[in-house]
Order: C-alpha cells, then sequence, then structure tokens
C-alpha cells in the first residue's frame, strides 16, 4: 500500500464523520455512556469478526496492554464528550467547534519527528480559533451561557482526538485490527460508566434505532478502521488539513435536514473553520 493510498482510505473515514453530528441527534434522547455502548459494541464485533475471517487474532496477542489501554481511552474519551456536547449544545455549532481536531493534528504534527510546521499552518490554526470563538461569543444573539458546558466539552473533544491521532503514529507499529478491541473495551467501560452515573433511555422509535445502529456501522465504526490506517500509514499532515471537508460537509446536512437553522454567524464560523484548512492544506501541499 502506498502513502498517497493509505491517505484516500484514512479520507474516506472522514466521510463518514460527517454524518456523525446527524445521527447523534437522531438517536436522541438515548444518554451518552450508553449511546458509546451501543454503538462500540456494534464496531467492536464488526472488526473481531473481519480480524478472525482474515486469521489475525494471532496478531492482537502479541499486541502490548499500554497500547491497548490507549487505543480505549483515545475513542472512549472523544466519543462521550463529543455525544454529550451535543447534548448540551446547538448541534451545528458544537459540531464545528469539535472539529477543530483536523488543524490540531496539523500543529501537533509539527511535534513528530521529520515533520515540520510552516507559517500556513499557523495561519490556518489562527483562522480556524477564530471560527470557534465566533460560535462561542454567539453571533448577534451574544454569548449565550446556557451553551457554555457543551462547547467547552466540544473542545475538549477536539484536543483528544487530535492528540489520539497522532500519538497513534508513535505506536504505529500496532495492526489496524487492535482497533476492534479497542471498541470493545470503550463499550465495555462505558456500560460500567452507564450503570453508575446514566439513567437507561432508550432510543426513541424505529428512527432513533436507526440512527444509533447507523451510528454503530459507520461513523463510530468502520470509520475507526479506515482512520488508523490513514494516520500511521498515510501523509498525516495531509490528511488532518483535508478532513476540514467534515465540518462543512457536517453542517450542510444538518442545515439540509432541518436541524440547524442557517444564519450569518453559522456560515462565518463555517467559513473560517473550513478556510483555514485551506490554508493549511496549502502549506502541506507545497511541503510535499
Amino acid at each position: 500500500m502506498t502513502r498517497n493510498q493509505a491517505t484516500g482510505i484514512g479520507f474516506a473515514a472522514v466521510i463518514l464523520w460527517s454524518f456523525l453530528a446527524l445521527l447523534t441527534v437522531g438517536s436522541a434522547p438515548i444518554p451518552p455512556l450508553l449511546l458509546n455502548t451501543i454503538c462500540f459494541s456494534i464496531g467492536g464485533t464488526l472488526g473481531l469478526v473481519w480480524t478472525m475471517l482474515n486469521g489475525g487474532i494471532g496478531q492482537l496477542r502479541a499486541i502490548r496492554l499500554r497500547v491497548y489501554v490507549f487505543g480505549t481511552l483515545g475513542l472512549f474519551g472523544y466519543h462521550a464528550l463529543y455525544f454529550s456536547a451535543l447534548r448540551l449544545a446547538p448541534a451545528a455549532e458544537a459540531g464545528l467547534i469539535a472539529y477543530l481536531w483536523p488543524l490540531l493534528i496539523v500543529v501537533f504534527s509539527g511535534l513528530l519527528p521529520g515533520e515540520k510546521l510552516r507559517p500556513g499552518h499557523l495561519v490556518g490554526a489562527a483562522m480556524g480559533f477564530a471560527g470557534a470563538a465566533a460560535i462561542i461569543s454567539g453571533g448577534s444573539a451574544g454569548f449565550q451561557a446556557q451553551y457554555i458546558t457543551g462547547y467547552t466539552l466540544a473542545i475538549l473533544c477536539a484536543l483528544t482526538w487530535s492528540a489520539y491521532s497522532v500519538l497513534s503514529r508513535r505506536i504505529g507499529e500496532a495492526p489496524t485490527s487492535s482497533v476492534s478491541i479497542f471498541c470493545l473495551a470503550t463499550a465495555a467501560l462505558s456500560a460500567i460508566l452507564h450503570v453508575i452515573l446514566e439513567d437507561t433511555i432508550w432510543p426513541s422509535g424505529t428512527t432513533g434505532w436507526l440512527a444509533t445502529i447507523g451510528l454503530g456501522l459507520g461513523p463510530v465504526g468502520m470509520a475507526f478502521y479506515l482512520w488508523d490506517i490513514g494516520v500511521k500509514r498515510g501523509d498525516i499532515q495531509m490528511l488532518g488539513t483535508s478532513s476540514y471537508a467534515a465540518p462543512l460537509l457536517s453542517t450542510l446536512i444538518l442545515v439540509v435536514a432541518g436541524i440547524a437553522k442557517p444564519s450569518w454567524s453559522l456560515a462565518l464560523a463555517t467559513v473560517l473553520i473550513t478556510g483555514g484548512a485551506l490554508v493549511a492544506l496549502r502549506a502541506s501541499l507545497r511541503k510535499s
């Protein structure tokens, strides 16, 4: 597999993640930890079956415990924060803030051996953070304190996934099949915490169940296996910057679905965050 092929495979995960916000809203009112449990049970089981069919079970036994702990905490932390953020703040706005992670990947990847930050990466970062600031300030409606918890969780969400993605390069020897164990362990941890911290509320009707199952099959299932290949074998800066298609697509999907109302503040934030990606992407292309 070439580096460009691996990068393309990683970007396929970004397309799936574009539907993450829509399906998360559709899964309401199921609480975040229970949603984690169901989705990762589906994604982990599918991955484990695929691993068994390809004779990769033996590889899983050779993986160090620290790798499993790292992967589990990354998946659990990101999605617990993401699902919680979209329950506590408007989906489009919280989703855009969470999608600062591609930008942060570019910034953090400058710390990796053989990588270097360029001025374009920093300009793109500034634009992305300006977009997040526009959301938090509330635009013409003004600052809305009732959403600050959700926005804060979205910021932590972006930090968690970007750090996980960059640090994955440091443990690149772990096979992609290990993601199935990450998913199943995340499901188990989420189930335990759900029993302790949450009331059990199941998805509402057929639509809620379809959205929940769709999450487990796509954005919280197959996407992780594709992303793991991309960040370990592809161009991590190119992948991180091109991932900015996700916030634009995600916002458009929410508007078309009638979940988010189009507004100038939302448009400005989308342009700044996506535009920051284009500036950073140009810097990566010049590097290549």
